[in-house]
């Protein structure tokens, strides 16, 4: 390890804030343009959920080079690159006049920001005490929330007097703006060296080591359950469930999406302060995980089978599944620090392979179920409700994977 001063170290952790920022708000902006974007091209449930779990898909696709890169180039180096590539983008969708255009320019975007929480997290482990490191992760998911509150009240505003293709310009810009800050600010990159056995390595760093580790595949089903689905919601279902479910209005479906994210953005924030705190106190990520994440299961089933009396709170039901939701956030600094540093890049995004591939999937499929149910003659209602259902059942399924090897979990 070669920690930074602590002047260098919030330098560079604002530095790659304001990046991740950048990302979580084109990547959650499609939930608040959704009415403007079904209108203008004709979109159906599946085409929104397509759309959205494009930029996921975009992510997927480059997590295991991504880990390699990162090891051998380091943060700075690659999130830079990506960045570019994020840019053209951001370019595109502005000028999509199709929707086949819209899905290539939103995977291009995922693509481009796929760094942009892998890169910070690998530095973080060479670079911050073990004791910052569960903090430094919960603040960037802090500071991501604070770009997905920017995605919703405030693009909502904008709207009617700049419009949507004016606004991805404009985050074209401010993509260049990071890639300059993350070139002059972040610093340099040594290779970690692998195990020695005298002056040679004993093994070169493989993903091999990663995927056959015990631990890792048993946070697999909860990463793309669980971790995934998280995403799904907040960064799309939330908004359409409001609107169809609840009968929000698009403004108010937008000012949920807005206290959703400030009640995650709160959350993220305590999770840093206490992570330190729980940590000296044995509370570690797997204990965590196997006390509070239940209580996701209990609000999801009552979000389904909610009451009259509670539809018109649709919008706190929804937040509150995500904050309870986020008691699996901390798997991603237990994964990194579950392994040697020279493997830390590659286990990190393996897991956000497992990740977004769960959001990719879980957007696209309660999509896909709400239309197929709704296409054999089922009401909307009970589309949405089912389509939910099953996809409690299979976060429930995850939980009940990784509860089985607690013991060796606890020990990891």
């Amino acid at each position: 390890m070669n920690p930074l001063t602590r002047q260098t170290a919030v330098i560079v952790f604002l530095t790659f804030a304001f990046a991740y920022f950048l990302s979580a708000l084109i990547r959650t902006i499609t939930a608040t343009l959704s009415p403007e974007l079904t209108q203008e091209f004709g979109l159906q449930a599946r085409d929104l959920g397509l759309l959205a779990g494009g930029y996921f898909l975009g992510f997927a696709v480059t997590q295991l080079p991504l880990g390699t890169w990162l090891d051998r180039y380091g943060p700075g180096r690659v999130l830079a690159s990506f960045l570019a590539v994020a840019t053209l983008g951001c370019l595109a969708f502005a000028y999509a006049t199709s929707f086949s255009t819209l899905l290539a320019a939103r995977i291009l975007c995922g693509v481009g920001l796929s760094a942009c929480l892998m890169a910070p997290l690998t530095g973080y482990r060479r670079w911050f005490a073990p004791s910052l490191q569960t903090r430094a992760n919960a603040w960037m998911l802090m500071t991501g929330s604070s770009g997905m509150v920017a995605s919703t009240l405030p693009v909502q505003w904008l709207l009617p007097t700049v419009g949507w293709r004016p606004m991805f310009l404009g985050l074209a810009l401010f993509l260049l703006l990071a890639m300059a800050l993350i070139v002059w600010r972040v610093p340099a990159w040594t290779q970690a060296p692998g195990p020695q056995t005298g002056s040679a390595p004993v093994t070169a760093p493989s993903y091999a080591l990663v995927w056959r580790d015990r631990y890792f595949r048993r946070m697999v089903p909860l990463g793309f359950f669980c971790y995934g689905g998280l995403l799904a919601v907040q960064t799309l279902w939330a908004a359409p469930w409001m609107e169809k479910m609840a009968g929000y209005t698009p403004l108010e479906s937008a000012t949920g999406l807005f206290w959703i994210n400030i009640a995650m953005l709160c959350t993220f924030w305590t999770w840093g302060m206490a992570g330190p705190w729980l940590a000296r106190r044995g509370l570690d990520a797997n204990l965590l995980i196997s006390r509070g994440l239940p209580a996701s299961f209990v609000v999801l089933t009552l979000i389904i089978v909610a009451p009259d009396a509670l539809v018109p709170h649709a919008g706190a039901m929804l937040a509150l599944y995500c904050m309870t939701c986020s008691f699996v956030t901390p798997s991603q600094p237990a994964l990194a620090m579950a392994f040697p540093a020279e493997l830390a890049g590659r286990a990190l995004s393996s897991f956000n392979l497992v990740i977004f591939l769960g959001v990719f999937c879980i957007q696209w499929g309660i999509g896909l179920l709400i239309d197929g149910l709704m296409a054999v003659g089922v009401a909307q209602i009970w589309a949405y409700r089912l389509a939910f259902s099953a996809f409690l059942a299979s976060g429930v399924g995850a939980y009940v994977a990784f509860m089985r090897g607690a013991g060796d979990n606890r020990s990891r």
